[in-house]
């Protein structure tokens, strides 16, 4: 089985600290992301501590938190040390991580402008390896319904069904609707699918008499709102 074994020169690293009483004296922000990955794996091997487990993942991943909470429980045992009770340990914790995003989106009630579609579609479509379409439902006012998923698709596209965006809607008795779709490649320029999909949908919409407010284009660090770019 392929095993991941890269290694960090020793003069890489940062002054060693036993990160549960860093913790403990100093508080959790003094922590760094190796240390904080340290105390859920707990222990590390005869060759290495836990520490240096944590940056040795880590370095494989380019120091990229987002990267590493993509990785599946299969990949992460891929790394000397770390079996699965411990790559388990780490995607729950990201997995935490991203839910606590989610529970602070739900804070917007109101849709003002793309920002707040963004604030709740970000923890729904990021870190996907594949792509999802969404929907934001909005009743009078703009008052947030609620999201719904329409499709799943591969890592290039996802087939959408206008027909079954107009029946969540209707459905929900939603006044004007967001759509949403994310590019696991992140790039966040729009493809000609993409463009030609959203004026059918636009379309559909005035036969409907439901409004596509916008349709964001959400990567792992940034957004692409067609409205703010007239493309609407």
């Amino acid at each position: 089985m392929e095993t991941y074994e890269e290694h960090i020169a020793i003069k890489a690293w940062a002054e060693e600290d036993r990160p549960r009483e860093k913790l403990l004296g100093q508080g959790r922000r003094t922590l760094t992301d190796a240390e904080l990955i340290a105390i859920l794996i707990g222990s590390g091997s005869r060759n290495e501590s836990a520490v240096e487990l944590s940056k040795r993942i880590l370095h494989h991943y380019k120091n990229d938190l987002n990267a590493v909470g993509k990785a599946s429980v299969s990949e992460l045992c891929k790394f000397k040390g770390i079996g699965e009770a411990k790559a388990i340990s780490i995607v729950a914790a990201l997995e935490l991580g991203r839910r606590r995003d989610d529970t602070e989106a739900k804070t917007v009630e109101q849709i003002t402008g793309s920002r707040d579609a963004y604030k709740i579609f970000y923890p729904l479509l990021a870190d996907l390896n594949h792509e999802e379409f969404w929907i934001l439902m909005m009743g009078k006012s703009n008052k947030v319904i609620g999201t719904h998923l329409i499709s799943k698709g591969g890592q290039a596209a996802t087939v959408v069904d206008p027909k079954v965006i107009f029946q969540v809607a209707i459905e929900n008795h939603a006044a004007s609707i967001i759509l949403a779709h994310n590019h696991p490649s992140g790039s966040l320029k729009p493809s000609q699918q993409d463009l030609d999909m959203t004026k059918k949908i636009i379309a559909g919409g005035r036969i409907l008499e439901i409004s596509i407010f916008d349709h964001l284009i959400i990567t792992d660090d940034a957004y692409y709102s067609f409205g703010d770019e007239g493309m609407m």
